[in-house]
């Protein structure tokens, strides 16, 4: 590494520390004091109560079942609906790569379901599949007295609808962020040696692409993994469609129960640190280096 190289790399460092300070100031105190308050047995119902009572809570939250399936609940919503949207997201994606005219307009009209409140959208679908005030069951090939929010799967599938509709203008957005940065002599290149359309999707877009793939899997599974308002407005989590931020939310908020409530809301951030740590290392994708140094992993 040259001394250029090194003076670079410590201005940047200097230069972000304010910033890193800042959120380690602002995201520090919540987890520490989370972390704090899982140890106890606090009850606000039972002031005069409790104590401490060290990793009872997590031992109580991890031997419920309505963790676990809070847990599949929550697990299952994110797979397909990511899956759905990464699906989608590459195809709009390639659309509007390749759009010669209308290209502005086509950007501004995929973005606007992802510029609605998530709440709103949430409520939008609720009353379109509500067999009293919604348009669906009018839909050939639907029964007219098809109870959507009366089972556990047809509710499920109105959530993810909801979620893939609202956000896979932001996994398009970035991967057509990613598909500007390849190069297009690799595309002539290949046409030149006679490669065809599919060969060149998965030979020179899927591999280049894999920095932005990551980035929009990461953030998409990360916010579908805290998935919260959808469910509250469809079902409130009942027919069992209780996720784990529904689950923490009832336990803090309706049953007060500041405790169990924290050693829920502990586990969901080690989980999504977990998620985090495995797309990191599955993805494995390449830092460049400066002139002379090799890419590291």
């Amino acid at each position: 590494m040259t001394d250029r190289t090194r003076a670079e790399r410590r201005l940047g460092l200097l230069l972000c520390a304010p910033a890193v300070l800042a959120m380690l100031l602002v995201t520090a105190y919540p987890i520490v004091y989370a972390v704090v308050l899982s140890l106890q047995d606090l009850d606000l119902r039972f002031p005069d109560e409790g104590g401490f009572v060290g990793l009872d809570n997590y031992v109580t939250v991890l031997t419920s079942g309505l963790w676990w399936q809070s847990v599949f609940n929550t697990a299952f919503i994110a797979i397909v609906s990511v899956s759905i949207e990464l699906v989608l997201g590459m195809a709009i994606a390639l659309v509007m790569h390749r759009a010669i005219f209308g290209r502005g307009l086509v950007r501004t009209s995929v973005l606007i379901p992802y510029g609605i409140v998530t709440v709103v959208a949430a409520f939008a679908w609720f009353y379109a599949f509500d067999p009293n005030t919604g348009f669906v069951n009018s839909l050939p090939l639907i029964a007219d007295d098809k109870a959507w929010f009366g089972e556990r799967f047809s509710s499920f599938a109105v959530i993810i609808m909801a979620e893939v509709w609202k956000t896979t203008p932001f996994m398009a957005l970035l991967l057509l962020a990613g598909l500007a940065t390849i190069d297009e002599g690799l595309y002539e290149a290949a046409k030149v040696d006679g490669a065809s359309a599919v060969q060149r999707f998965f030979r020179i877009t899927l591999p280049l692409l894999k920095p932005a793939l990551l980035v929009a899997l990461l953030f998409r599974t990360l916010d579908a993994f805290r998935v919260f308002d959808s469910i509250f407005v469809m079902t409130r989590g009942a027919l069992d469609t209780e996720s784990i931020s529904i689950l923490g939310y009832n336990q803090l908020i309706s049953r007060l129960n500041l405790g169990l409530g924290s050693a829920v809301s502990v586990l969901i951030f080690l989980l999504v640190l977990a998620i985090a740590s495995v797309f990191v290392k599955g993805f494995g994708t390449t830092v460049p280096q400066g002139p002379g140094g090799s890419g590291k992993k």
